[in-house]
């Protein structure tokens, strides 16, 4: 479920952008580049997530709390999650939570 209104400009910042391992090579063997997915998660686009959790991103954009997003990535879905200081966003695989 994304945002209703995705923004055009960034909502938040994301700090340093950190992945793990596994995340790092599985983009690297797909050359795929995680640029644009962490652009959807800044402007609001919280890709494949419940509405329950959409809502609560947005409340946490506007209260300081952490960000989740989810998005498939050449076949696996990956998260990506801005901590709620804002100093790092982490891509990691579900199963590395």
């Amino acid at each position: 479920m994304q945002a209703k209104h995705p923004q055009a400009s960034p909502l938040f910042s994301l700090g340093s952008v950190v992945a793990t391992s596994a995340v790092f090579d599985h983009l690297m063997a797909n050359q795929l580049d995680a640029k644009p997915f962490l652009r959807r998660h800044q402007r609001g686009n919280w890709g494949d997530v419940p509405p329950e959790d959409a809502a609560e991103n947005d409340f946490a954009v506007k209260n300081g709390l952490r960000i989740f997003s989810s998005y498939q990535m050449a076949g696996k879905r990956v998260w990506v999650i801005t901590e709620a200081d804002r100093g790092v966003t982490t891509l990691l695989f579900p199963c590395e939570y």
